[in-house]
């Protein structure tokens, strides 16, 4: 689909969370004096990007689409890696790890690679975090935090630091623990004896020589200058030093770090700054309730949703709610593809004031695809377990039959489904399946279906054998039409769930369908 182009009151009047957050930039008097605005989203490289980090950039990118078309005004977007961080621990989820295990403090552009790609682990981690990126489109400026602190780049604002370390002290203190406060410092100096980055206390500041005094691992007083890649921040600190060098003009985080926010706004403000806008979105959780890790490797990985649904159903999940909690578990997948493919059909006749508000309008930048076809992905699940195979032709066989002139090559993104739901099936579904076995109401009413269908000619749509299928619930003895569809799911799937049975009839045929109602109709328990 071409992108429509919308009258400018179409999006100052836009209700979406992306023109929410595009209204609060543009309302910063800097963005109207630079003609631009500058979004942040930073990385810690101690682990492999992951889906959080997928989530973070693509909300992003969702609010700088709106802004740009909000304002006209242009953007840039940071991609700001803090591989001058030192490692703290060994990732659970790497090769060599007793090799890594000795380099535990060093900056992680020092750390070597474990994966033996790279001059470095920072390094490795940068370059999958850019490939990571590239993979999904995004556009984005890459920036290094070695490279700005060794560059020389960073001084100025180091030096600010340097001079107002007794305010900002004051912020921090206030915010730590007694034991934590004792040793506290803006500053991590690097030990120039051992390449660690140290997390002692200062013994003097000296302001007019922009040099710290500190007592090096082996207990001598060292003097170094906070210049020049000597020193790195601590990261609170070090955020608002970037806020302030870049003049970010948004910024987004998780929940957990809406405190440090706060603290890194205050002194952002110490060094002249402007405090960027952003929001705070819900943390993701694994199937067990507990935050996503990138050093854990827990939730489902990127690659792994991937292998059972196309990166839209991803964008789609990134999009919806964000200040809600989600579970990030294999369990949402197929309905954030139905949910996806759902929003994108309803698109196309969709009055313009409500179209911008689509989901598909900010994941595909403004111009959504066309609709390929109506077959859901829980209907093409449930087609792939009754046939039970792994064989694309197949399941193609069946969508020829149900649309007219449909291939794999006019409709790759049906056949991207089909490839998809095999392999969630293969790996989910099919060693789960349990068939129930009809009691006497359920009977009753299977037979009524199994008339019904006997009585059509094959030429009837969805909607029509839909219309049987609830007809049929409605005259037995079912609590509920719930009741009803599970009976149908539960006895002809072996599954609780399933599709609208009208489509899915239509789609594997009536005398197929006959057959699952016959098999279920002879089944005994064991």
């Amino acid at each position: 689909m071409s992108e429509i182009i919308f009258d400018k009151s179409v999006f100052e009047n836009a209700k979406s969370w992306p023109f929410e957050e595009a209204r609060k930039i543009a309302s910063r008097k800097q963005v109207q004096e630079k003609g631009f605005a500058l979004l942040e989203t930073g990385y810690g490289p101690s682990g492999l990007p992951h889906i959080g980090t997928f989530g973070e950039v693509a909300r992003t990118t969702y609010v700088r689409h709106a802004f740009e078309c909000l304002t006209g005004l242009k953007t840039k977007l940071y991609a700001f890696s803090d591989d001058c961080d030192g490692l703290r621990k060994v990732p659970d989820n790497i090769p060599n790890k007793e090799m890594v295990a000795k380099f535990l403090g060093f900056p992680l552009i020092e750390v070597p690679d474990p994966f033996e790609c790279h001059k470095s682990f920072g390094q490795h981690n940068n370059n999958k975090l850019m490939e990571f990126l590239d993979f999904f489109g995004f556009d984005y400026e890459f920036q290094s935090s070695a490279d700005w602190y060794r560059s020389g780049r960073f001084n100025e604002v180091l030096l600010n630091i340097l001079r107002n370390h007794k305010e900002i002290l004051s912020i921090m203190l206030a915010t730590l623990r007694e034991e934590r406060a004792a040793t506290y410092s803006p500053f991590l100096p690097i030990s120039p004896k051992t390449g660690r980055v140290l997390q002692v206390s200062v013994d003097q500041y000296n302001v007019n020589d922009g040099t710290i005094i500190f007592r090096d691992e082996d207990g001598t007083l060292t003097e170094l200058p906070v210049t020049d890649g000597h020193c790195k921040l601590q990261w609170k600190v070090d955020w608002a030093a970037r806020w302030t060098v870049f003049d970010v003009d948004y910024e987004m985080c998780g929940k957990d770090l809406i405190d440090s926010v706060k603290v890194s706004s205050k002194i952002c403000k110490v060094l002249g700054g402007n405090p960027p806008v952003g929001f705070s979105y819900e943390l993701f959780l694994d199937e067990e309730g507990k935050k996503i890790s990138k050093s854990k490797g827990n939730g489902i990985s990127v690659d792994d949703w991937l292998r059972y649904a196309p990166q839209e159903s991803l964008a789609n999940f990134m999009f919806a709610s964000p200040k809600s909690a989600k579970k990030l578990y294999f369990d949402v997948i197929p309905k954030q593809i139905d949910d996806y493919t759902t929003h994108l059909k309803n698109y196309e006749t969709q009055e313009t004031a409500k179209r911008i508000d689509n989901p598909v309008w900010h994941i595909h930048n403004g111009k959504p695809p066309v609709s390929e076809s109506d077959i859901s992905y829980s209907l093409l699940l449930n087609l792939v377990s009754v046939c039970n195979t792994d064989d694309r032709n197949v399941l193609w066989g069946f969508i020829k039959k149900y649309i007219k002139n449909a291939t794999p090559e006019n409709m790759p993104f049906l056949d991207k489904l089909v490839g998809c739901a095999i392999n969630y099936y293969q790996d989910f579904v099919k060693d789960n399946k349990s068939y129930a076995v009809p009691n006497e109401i359920q009977k009753a009413a299977l037979l009524d279906l199994l008339d019904e269908l006997n009585k059509l000619n094959g030429n009837e749509d969805a909607a029509k054998i839909q219309e049987i299928v609830f007809e049929i619930g409605k005259k037995h003895p079912f609590e509920n039409l719930k009741s009803w569809f599970y009976t149908l799911y539960s006895t002809l799937f072996g599954q609780e769930s399933g599709p609208r049975m009208g489509s899915f009839i239509a789609l594997y045929g009536i005398d197929g369908t006959k057959k699952l109602i016959e098999t279920a109709l002879n089944r005994t328990e064991k």
